[in-house]
């Protein structure tokens, strides 16, 4: 990963945070975005310590001029982008009953909405210099689903559904896509979760950075299409 230039949304926190410092370490260099500017810069100051090459855009995924901006300053930053990895989500998990029309616009615009309009743009950029890697970690509920996973299981799914399209019509152009069904993963997400959970059980977001940053390594002429990482207690769940 060594100089590559990577894009990450969702950067300032969770998953995306963790990502970004494992590939700091790497020597990637890294286009950091997320809505929560101060977080977003403490990561980007964080990675910078570590040796990386990084600039911090502050973007929200649901608007298209900002996904537009995003993409312009990390190619006028380091001239191309070789990988990007979608982190930016939000999570409702509600009894069906009780789902507001909010909830569903919400997850919807971040989750389904806000990964095209990125992996469109990046996959645009891309295109012109040779192709790159998509990697998105949709987690189970993007293959499975749950009591009170209504709106959340819809957006995962329409997001898998748009990926896995981008795949036929990108794959002879040098452009890979990968699928990361992640179990249970203790980060902010369930901070807002009314939901009883054993935390101290999930997968840790080093975890997930992990299958990341192995998912970006595949050999030059392959692809991790899809992988499901479950917590020990929830093997072939």
């Amino acid at each position: 990963m060594k100089d590559k230039v990577v894009v990450i949304t969702g950067a300032s926190s969770g998953i995306g945070r963790a990502t970004a410092l494992a590939l700091a370490k790497l020597g990637a260099r890294l286009g950091l975005a997320a809505r929560n500017y101060p977080a977003l810069m403490e990561v980007t100051d964080e990675a910078k310590r570590l040796g990386a090459q990084a600039v911090a855009v502050p973007t929200d995924v649901t608007q298209k001029d900002q996904v537009a901006d995003l993409v312009s300053e990390v190619l006028a930053t380091f001239g191309r982008i070789d990988a990007l990895v979608n982190c930016a989500g939000v999570g409702v998990i509600r009894p069906i009953e009780q789902l507001t029309e909010e909830d569903i616009d919400r997850t919807y615009a971040v989750n389904t909405k806000g990964v095209m309009l990125v992996s469109q743009a990046v996959g645009m950029a891309m295109l012109k210099t040779g192709g790159g890697r998509i990697v998105t970690p949709v987690g189970t509920m993007g293959r499975y689903v749950m009591r009170g996973s209504a709106a959340y299981s819809a957006s995962k799914w329409g997001a898998v559904g748009a990926l896995k399209a981008m795949a036929t019509e990108w794959q002879r152009n040098g452009i890979s896509i990968s699928l990361l069904y992640l179990g249970g993963v203790n980060s902010p997400f369930w901070d807002a979760i009314e939901m009883k959970v054993q935390r101290d059980k999930m997968l840790s977001v080093d975890d997930a950075a992990q299958a990341i940053v192995l998912a970006l390594q595949a050999p030059a002429n392959g692809v991790l299409n899809e992988m499901v990482l479950q917590p020990e207690s929830h093997q072939f769940i």
